[in-house]
């Protein structure tokens, strides 16, 4: 992660801020609870035949640790803007390193999205489903079997972090990847791996997801995630923002549709190499000179430095970024509608004030009539369905900027010559007006 003042990135960055979390969760001991059809027979021509037995819907992969089960519930279908239409304001909330520990804010906060229609995206660390007696199995580019700088799970973790993968799937969001050991810096961190070290570490990234029945026998008898991850995984956050470019390389090979490892102003997305970068964003830090990334750690660590700062100024840091995220939304709502893309760790940093602060930011953005709070693959999924022309032109508005004629305007067909020698309108005809935006149907 890092710290940025006046829309530049400062390049602070802190590769060990807790004891081996390098600020990223951790997933330890914790607590959840699991959850996992059937089809009619036919009738013959005149007496009616036996019932055919009941098909199961779910297909086992592999050691059955992963599952098909279907089209995902509650996704919604993409559809490309009408001419002239204002686009949604959409908000992602992410989570990196997502697991249940015994902090229990994984199903606080899943519970928290489906309460307000909104849908998340969850990026798991692999190593998290991976028990601490066969870390031998994880083999990190540039370091030793077995070494992890975010440790490995036991039995009760990898379960509660499993129901709860399971539940978040079934509610719409998504399972994208923060690949696994978390290794930032110079020494052997992220930002020195190779394409093919990239690669290597995005196959053991799936594979422990995919096979954590064989690793955890002892779990054998829980249900599978209900996804088949070599199509569900197609996103990722690198550790500490760090390795970019070679990830990028490598992942666009290997079914990766986007990456939010990048940092940007508040603009509409563009596609890098191939895959849609979709940053963590600058926004505002009320009070202070300067902003910072639009995720929990970066207003931390600007606000105290430390995890464990002075109690007496925990409301207020924590409302510090609550303010700043909801002018970093009010700023595109009303500007130039791009995107707000947030961040953030289930962590209880400086007495969960940032976990208040995000609550109560989903509780004021995502009801808010033309607002979708979506995942980064919903989010590409509607980006994917725009007309290429229509996105480079919303992609030339500035933080903040509206157009200056109205939406229908700047977005609606351009008039033919005959047109626009006559009238703009005739008595009886509407000019092209914004649909609704109100639900999460794309449109």
């Amino acid at each position: 992660m890092m710290a940025a003042t006046k829309r530049i990135v400062m390049g602070v960055m802190a590769t060990a801020l807790v004891a081996g979390l390098a600020g990223c969760t951790g997933s330890g001991a914790g607590s959840g609870a699991a959850g996992a059809g059937a089809e009619k027979g036919a009738n013959g021509p005149k007496e009616e035949a036996p019932a055919a037995a009941p098909k199961s819907k779910v297909q086992l992969i592999g050691d059955g640790s992963t599952a098909f089960t279907g089209t995902q519930p509650k996704t919604p279908k993409a559809q490309r803007l009408a001419p002239g239409q204002k686009p949604p304001q959409f908000v992602v909330f992410s989570w990196d390193g997502a697991g249940e520990d015994s902090q229990k804010l994984f199903s606080h906060f899943r519970g928290v999205a489906k309460k307000h229609n909104a849908t998340m995206t969850y990026f798991l660390s692999g190593v998290y489903l991976l028990p601490e007696e066969k870390r031998h199995l994880y083999n990190p580019p540039q370091h030793s079997p077995g070494r992890s700088d975010i440790g490995f799970n036991d039995s009760k973790g990898i379960r509660d972090t499993l129901a709860e993968l399971r539940a978040a799937w079934k509610d719409g969001n998504e399972i994208g990847t923060h690949f696994n050991g978390h290794f930032c810096g110079k020494d052997g961190g992220v930002g020195t791996w190779s394409v093919e070290e990239w690669k290597s570490e995005i196959r053991q990234a799936k594979s422990f997801v995919q096979s954590w029945k064989s690793n955890a026998p002892e779990l054998k008898a829980e249900a599978p995630l209900p996804f088949d991850y070599e199509k569900e995984l197609v996103g990722a956050r690198t550790p500490c923002l760090e390795g970019q470019e070679n990830m990028v390389a490598a992942a666009r090979t290997m079914g990766f549709r986007y990456d939010s490892s990048g940092v940007d102003n508040q603009v509409w997305p563009k596609k890098k190499n191939g895959l849609w970068d979709l940053p963590l964003q600058l926004v505002p830090v009320p009070g202070r000179a300067f902003e910072t990334l639009s995720m929990d750690y970066n207003f931390m660590f600007n606000q105290s430095g430390t995890t464990k700062g002075d109690p007496a100024k925990h409301e207020y840091w924590g409302n510090q970024m609550r303010d700043g995220l909801l002018q970093a939304f009010d700023r595109s709502y009303n500007g130039n509608r791009a995107p707000l893309i947030i961040g953030n760790h289930f962590e209880s940093w400086n007495g969960g004030t940032y976990m208040r602060a995000i609550e109560e930011t989903i509780k004021k953005v995502c009801p808010k009539k033309g607002v979708r709070c979506v995942s980064f693959r919903q989010l590409a999924d509607w980006l994917d369905a725009q007309d290429p022309a229509t996105l480079a032109k919303l992609a030339t508005l500035g933080v903040g900027e509206a157009p200056k004629e109205s939406w229908a305007s700047y977005l609606g067909p351009k008039p033919s010559g005959k047109q626009a020698a006559g009238p703009a309108t005739t008595r009886g005809e509407a000019e092209p007006a914004a649909q609704s935006q109100g639900g999460r149907s794309a449109g």
